[in-house]
């Protein structure tokens, strides 16, 4: 199963592509639909594929976390992802996908994997409202692969709900102005918990802000507003501050969206700060290759608020 992930190497050329390559898996056959459901994840969150350690249970969980592993001397919750996500299976997953992004290793229980596959993103779409409302929102992009339905899964809702840290109030109350209030930021991200938490950010810190929930969509509202500035006669700079992106966005990616941004002379003057869960140091340098002028990781309140107040006041 190593033999998948041989080729990360080749994976650094995708920034300012808008593809990327996911790694497909099952978690069994749905007892309540007779389906079995076909899902991805993208591969730069994938450490390695593993058979399904012995795993040590531990009490006050979360009723999906089905304990903790050792691996080479550090433990890792474990996460079947068949009861996360609601399927009722009388499969034992046999599998565990080490996965590793925002800074924590996780371990996900599947039934099996299947191959890595490479697309563009313009091909992965927004869910269908029936599949957000069946999913609970744990979808974040769909495409079709021959024939067959393949759901992005919001590995990051996963991990928001299965660790305590996530949930501590103590991260946003400790957020302060630092003197950019005022301010006007646009941000792009899939994310729906992803999108609460920076929009809770921001309104601690005093902040006016617009969201779209992909890069085409930003991209189309970017433009908006620059033509808006332009019949007004003003640069867009006096207008918006700053863009904030995330990188994994169906139809199209953060290095996409950046990419096209740099090279629209109407938004000279405004930066753009990267927000992934991808914390890879590979991520960043991809990240600068299109021209982004900061990166800062997912679901740490305070960082974001750092790296945001240290760009603002730079201007």
């Amino acid at each position: 199963m190593s033999d998948l992930l041989k080729s990360i190497d080749a994976r650094t050329k995708l920034a300012g592509t808008n593809k990327l390559e996911i790694l497909l898996f099952t978690l069994g056959l749905d007892q309540r639909t007779n389906r079995r459901e076909n899902f991805g994840i993208n591969v730069f969150k994938v450490r390695e594929v593993m058979r399904t350690p012995e795993i040590t249970r531990a009490p006050d969980m979360p009723p999906a976390v089905e304990g903790m592993v050792s691996l080479r001397g550090h433990l890792v919750p474990v996460v079947d992802l068949a009861k996360y996500s609601g399927v009722k299976t009388d499969v034992k997953p046999e599998i565990m996908i080490v996965t590793e992004y925002n800074g924590h290793t996780q371990g996900f229980l599947v039934e099996g994997v299947d191959t890595i596959l490479r697309l563009d993103w313009a091909s992965m779409r927004v869910p269908p409202e029936m599949i957000m409302k069946e999913m609970g929102g744990l979808v974040t992009a769909v495409t079709e692969v021959n024939d067959k339905l393949v759901m992005m899964m919001d590995v990051e809702k996963v991990l928001a709900e299965t660790s305590p840290r996530f949930e501590d109030e103590i991260q946003f109350n400790a957020l302060k102005p630092a003197g950019v209030r005022g301010k006007t930021i646009f941000f792009a991200d899939d994310s729906l918990i992803a999108r609460k938490q920076i929009s809770r950010t921001l309104d601690a810190m005093g902040i006016n802000h617009h969201h779209a929930i992909n890069g085409r969509r930003a991209w189309e509202e970017l433009q908006k507003l620059a033509t808006q500035a332009e019949a007004h006669g003003e640069p867009l700079s006096s207008r918006l501050d700053l863009i904030l992106t995330d990188i994994e966005m169906p139809e199209m990616d953060g290095y996409m969206l950046t990419k096209m941004v740099k090279t629209d002379a109407r938004f000279s003057g405004i930066p753009i700060l990267m927000h992934s869960s991808l914390s890879g140091s590979s991520n960043q340098k991809l990240g600068q290759s299109v021209g982004v002028d900061g990166y800062v990781t997912k679901f740490e309140p305070q960082k974001l608020s750092e790296a945001i107040s240290k760009m603002l006041i730079k201007e």
